[in-house]
């Protein structure tokens, strides 16, 4: 049986206020193209499918329609698992369609663990393959006991009940055994280990592992894992696996080599993985020098060919002095060229990162959410250990507040 990994889309993602609408469109017409070439017969995509709660109309316009263009392909079977950054109400409100057509959607952990476990079978109903579908865990989902007593006791008791969960499904993964066909899994969180080219944020509590390779089940022939963006195996398991996001999320992941996991089973043996490098539809670009360096580099790169997008660009300059209007040199510079100077940041040589000609420096737009929490925790002088647990209260107000926004946003006006 041949299977197609892929995850984290993030369909309907501002970049830095810049839809990238035909972008999207133009990756999924692509990878439309690659499973009808290879003749794929399942696609898993593992979390992330839109990059906010309540996506807009043009993304989920972009997501229906490359799902009914599947249709009629070998690729009978679809396994659609939700994301920290989904909604699990957008994704399941059409499942009961969606599974009339052979896809099944997973936005988040059933009541039941057992209903997760997910069969793909051929047109005759025979049974090709088993798929434990693990979304993103919410808290609830792992049904933690007690109270914990401090951060740490937390992140030990989420660590804990993302493993059982995983032990959970293993054992009911376990009659299966005897069809002799795959048993896959699929999870949307960060494994141990797991290399990241962006400040992606822990979706959990604490330190950025979540799980282990070898806390993964051995009854799973292949775990497709998402929320990195980097293509990458976990240690040396080389079934236990991030596919990556289909296009580069921001600057700092342009030098990734993104792609997809074309995976081929011979019963329950995973023969072949193969890595399928996703074309670049609009080329990312990062610049950084002194003033002069910059602007030879940004007329050197606007003379290259760029395909049909026009790249766009962001500029770090080094300097050790004040340079007024710096921006507008830029901008002024660049315009005409075929780019799209998008960012510019100014990095002050010789200037201590403590003080506060930097700190003003910063931008509030090139922050993370966490990383503005964090730095008003550390403008109070609070206790890392206490800070651990604010930030863990701070995430669940941060998953409240954008869940009870959906449900808000789908009631009917009065």
């Amino acid at each position: 049986m041949r299977i197609l990994h892929t995850s984290d889309w993030h369909l309907g993602q501002k970049f830095l206020h810049n839809d990238r609408e035909t972008e999207h469109r133009l990756a999924l017409d692509w990878l439309q193209h690659c499973i009808e070439t290879h003749e794929v017969e399942a696609l898993i995509v593992s979390g992330d499918i839109f990059d906010v709660g309540n996506p807009p109309n043009y993304a989920l316009q972009l997501y229906y329609r490359f799902l009914t263009g599947l249709l009629g392909t070998a690729c009978r079977n679809i396994v659609i698992t939700g994301g920290n950054h989904d909604s699990p109400s957008t994704l399941d409100a059409p499942r009961e369609l969606l599974q009339a057509l052979n896809i099944q959607v997973m936005g988040a952990a059933p009541e039941n663990p057992k209903d997760a476990m997910l069969e793909l079978k051929d047109e005759q109903g025979r049974l090709l393959a088993v798929v434990a579908a693990v979304p993103f865990l919410r808290d609830r989902d792992l049904r933690q006991g007690g109270n914990p007593t401090s951060g740490f006791d937390r992140v030990a008791r989420v660590r804990e009940g993302i493993v059982q969960h995983y032990q959970q499904l293993a054992a009911y993964a376990e009659p299966y055994r005897q069809y002799n066909v795959p048993i896959l899994a699929t999870g949307h969180l960060y494994a141990f280990g797991a290399a990241s080219s962006d400040k992606q944020d822990n979706i959990y509590l604490g330190d950025v592992a979540n799980i282990e390779a070898g806390q993964f089940p051995d009854i799973f022939d292949y775990v497709a894992l998402g929320h990195i963006h980097r293509a990458q195996t976990i240690g040396d398991a080389a079934h236990i696996r991030y596919s990556g996001s289909l296009l580069p999320l921001s600057f700092s992941e342009v030098k990734d080599d993104k792609s997809v996991s074309l995976l081929d089973f011979e019963g329950q043996k995973l023969k072949n993985i193969q890595q399928i490098p996703v074309p670049v539809f609009r080329r990312l670009k990062t610049i950084q020098g002194d003033l002069e360096g910059v602007k030879e580099s940004l007329q050197r790169f606007a003379e290259r060919p760029h395909g049909s997008l026009i790249p766009w660009v962001e500029v770090l300059i080094e300097t050790d002095q004040y340079v007024p209007q710096m921006d507008v040199q830029l901008r002024d510079f660049a315009t005409g060229m075929n780019l799209e100077l998008l960012k510019i940041r100014v990095n002050r040589i010789g200037v201590s990162p403590d003080s506060d000609t930097e700190t003003a420096g910063v931008a509030l737009e090139d922050l993370e959410v966490t990383e503005v929490f964090k730095k008003r925790c550390e403008q109070f002088q609070i206790p890392e250990a206490e800070s651990g647990a604010l930030m863990q209260t701070f995430l669940e107000l941060r998953q409240w507040m954008q869940e009870n926004q959906d449900a808000t946003l789908n009631q009917p006006i009065a």
